[in-house]
């Protein structure tokens, strides 16, 4: 196994900070379109628009990006659409925290 020494591995921490950072405002900025439940990828994942389970929905999801309080945010799950916030799909996963 081949160690990282401090350099490498803070070189390689901003480069990945760097890349969440950009990439976040890429998916930001590439959405523009609201996820159809009709949506091939929404029917697989079971994508609705208003969640019928409590306490899950895209808002409290840690793949949802944006401003929160927006009605409808890109996700990651879904590159280039905009999610309800009050939706849900059964990708979601709770955020930390």
């Amino acid at each position: 196994m081949k160690s990282v020494n401090r350099r490498d591995f803070l070189k390689l921490s901003g480069t990945t900070l760097i890349g969440m950072t950009f990439g976040g405002v890429a998916l930001q900025a590439q959405a523009q379109e609201h996820l159809s439940e009709d949506d091939a990828t929404a029917k697989a994942l079971k994508y609705v628009n208003e969640s019928t389970k409590e306490g899950s929905n895209c808002s409290t999801c840690m793949y949802i990006q944006g401003e929160a309080g927006k009605e409808w945010r890109p996700c990651a799950i879904f590159p280039g659409k905009l999610v309800n916030a009050n939706g849900w799909c059964s990708a979601w996963v709770k955020k930390p925290g």
